[in-house]
């Protein structure tokens, strides 16, 4: 038997725990039924990785495949699952794992981010600024993969200004990214939280708004809802999982829009640019 073992982060908030189950309860119907389908988390909520993978062996599990839920490749998904898969692979020397991808870039993320800022009702203009906001951690990847993020959506919405910040560890901060949009002329500033769950953070950051909006009278601040169990984190997930499934190595595709022209059109269109 095959199983399934979904990663959330894990937060001290259990609601946010709760949104990941929830999330891999919808994803279920789309999993072909023979695979044994279960969730754990990196920290804070349960079980554990490890003891996640003792419950799919303890089901019958001859084949493990890890799928992270986890925004952007950094220490947990680089160092934190991989030593529990090691731990594990000691533990049952019977049983294979299959180790997929974090959600990383891909393109549906930026039809999430457009639906954010459409539910929030964000007119996007010279005079608005979208501040792209993330965890913020010491992995410079992740870290850049956020600018990467936030260009590559500038590229749709050339209208607005663009900026990446981070909650903490990192620099540029929120404070930092609002008085850089005040110097570049905004009149709206859209905080855009690229966080998967709530949790202290979100809350901490509705606080943050409403202090914005006492220094900066003359102008108007909104805080889009977080990225979030959208419909469309389905498309990345299962597509995680079928690279997982088809031990497919993927090159720096997803976005590439000469690549998604092509998928969309189904004709060929040789381009030059290197991935």
């Amino acid at each position: 038997m095959k199983a399934v073992l979904f990663v959330g982060h894990g937060s001290r908030d259990e609601e946010g725990n709760e949104q990941v189950r929830q999330f891999v309860q919808t994803i279920r119907p789309q999993i072909h039924k023979t695979f044994y389908v279960h969730t754990c988390f990196l920290e804070f909520g349960v079980p554990s990785v490890i003891d996640g993978i003792a419950h799919c062996v303890e089901q019958g599990a001859k084949n493990v495949i890890i799928i992270p839920i986890i925004l952007l490749p950094a220490g947990h998904s680089k160092l934190h699952i991989p030593a529990a898969i090691d731990e594990a692979k000691q533990r049952y020397p019977h049983v294979s794992f299959t180790y997929g991808r974090p959600l990383g870039i891909h393109d549906a993320t930026f039809t999430i981010l457009q639906d954010r800022l459409k539910e929030a009702e964000v007119v996007l203009d010279e005079h608005t600024a979208i501040i792209l906001l993330g965890r913020g951690g010491s992995d410079p990847d992740a870290n850049s993969d956020l600018y990467k993020i936030a260009r590559l959506f500038w590229e749709r919405n050339k209208k607005a200004i663009v900026e990446p910040a981070f909650m903490g560890v990192t620099n540029p901060s929120l404070d930092e990214a609002v008085a850089k949009c005040v110097k570049l002329g905004a009149k709206k500033i859209v905080i855009l939280p690229y966080f998967l769950f709530t949790g202290v953070l979100i809350k901490r950051l509705e606080k943050k708004v409403s202090e914005f909006q006492s220094m900066y009278p003359h102008m108007s601040f909104v805080q889009a809802h977080y990225f979030g169990f959208h419909p469309s984190l389905q498309t990345i997930v299962l597509d995680r999982l079928q690279e997982a499934i088809g031990d497919f190595v993927p090159m720096n595709c997803d976005t590439c829009q000469y690549r998604i022209h092509v998928v969309e059109h189904h004709h060929h269109h040789h381009h030059h640019h290197e991935h």
